[in-house]
């Protein structure tokens, strides 16, 4: 038997198409108000990554909108300190080219050739380019200023520390670059920057952190709003039918209250529905059907003892 090789059918995120329901909506609105940033938190799948594409295309879509289309990303490290949100300096590069120069009797290169902002370094010097000295670091800044939506994702991936060392720096966007004199950055006053955080809470943040933050936990949709993400998702092309996306989708739901260490998320039910869509699953008889789910379980399932478990939903 020779493996097929199927045209690639997972497709980009269009964040036009990200389903934001009242209340969330309203969290993203209470913290653009309070100029807080929005702490998400639910099952990983549930769209808390994804929400900050769609904040940051609704607002770059207002009459008269300054804001960036695309956020400013942080993916948070095991390893990552309060100053890596603003900007690093790559100290060793710099050493190593200091040397090798030096060595050839060349001119040394400066320290801004090393330092670059990061996410929400970016953001803060983005809102008056005017007013900061890009001799300072060696990331390009626009021409006009700009309001910005940032993500940091998964903070709680930090040390403690991090939280804790960067508390004023969020609250008042502003901060210091040690490298040059201790160099000022801050947020213009007339520019707006919206920051949303996620957490997969893995451990717990600090208390003066979360007194800063505006909270919204995101649920893992109900049978209703899970069958309307799909259908945004796979498009009006699809081929299942109203009757047997409710098939797969309660079958999907049996699957998650069975298993035993880690329930499939909203991003494999897609995935699996595609799978089966490829595979013509609404062309083939009822035996063929449940073969079809049972050799994509590999998709919403990921361990051992969970794949015997959810075994007996079909």
């Amino acid at each position: 038997m020779q493996i097929k090789l199927h045209p690639r059918i997972a497709q980009p995120f269009r964040p036009q198409d990200y389903i934001l329901h009242e209340a969330l909506k309203n969290a993203v609105e209470v913290a653009i108000a309070l100029g807080q940033p929005l702490l998400l938190t639910g099952e990983p799948g549930t769209g808390k990554t994804k929400l900050a594409q769609k904040v940051a295309l609704d607002l770059s879509q207002l009459p008269g909108s300054d804001f960036g289309d695309k956020p400013l990303i942080f993916n948070t490290k095991t390893t990552s300190a309060a100053r890596d949100l603003f900007y690093t300096y790559d100290a060793l590069s710099h050493f190593q080219e200091a040397n090798i120069k030096s060595a050839n009797g060349q001119k040394a290169m400066h320290t801004a050739d090393f330092i670059e902002l990061q996410a929400l370094g970016k953001a803060i010097a983005f809102t008056n380019p005017g007013g900061v000295d890009g001799s300072k670091f060696s990331t390009p800044l626009p021409e006009k200023p700009q309001s910005s939506v940032v993500l940091i994702d998964e903070i709680d991936k930090a040390p403690r520390d991090f939280t804790n060392d960067i508390l004023y720096e969020i609250e008042n966007y502003r901060f210091h670059m040690k490298e040059q004199d201790n160099y000022l950055i801050k947020k213009s006053d007339d520019r707006n920057i919206m920051v949303i955080m996620t957490s997969n809470s893995e451990k717990n943040l600090p208390d003066p952190f979360l007194r800063r933050c505006v909270f919204y936990h995101i649920p893992f949709p109900d049978a209703a709003l899970l069958k309307e993400i799909v259908k945004t998702q796979l498009g009006s092309s699809t081929k299942f039918t109203d009757e047997m996306m409710d098939m797969l989708i309660e079958k999907f739901g049996a699957i998650r209250k069975r298993s035993v260490r880690k329930a499939p998320a909203t991003a494999e039910l897609i995935a699996w529905l595609r799978i089966l869509e490829v595979q013509n699953f609404m062309e083939v008889s009822e035996a063929k059907q449940r073969q079809q789910m049972l050799d994509n379980l590999s998709i919403l399932v990921k361990t051992r003892e969970d794949l015997e478990a959810v075994k007996g939903v079909f």
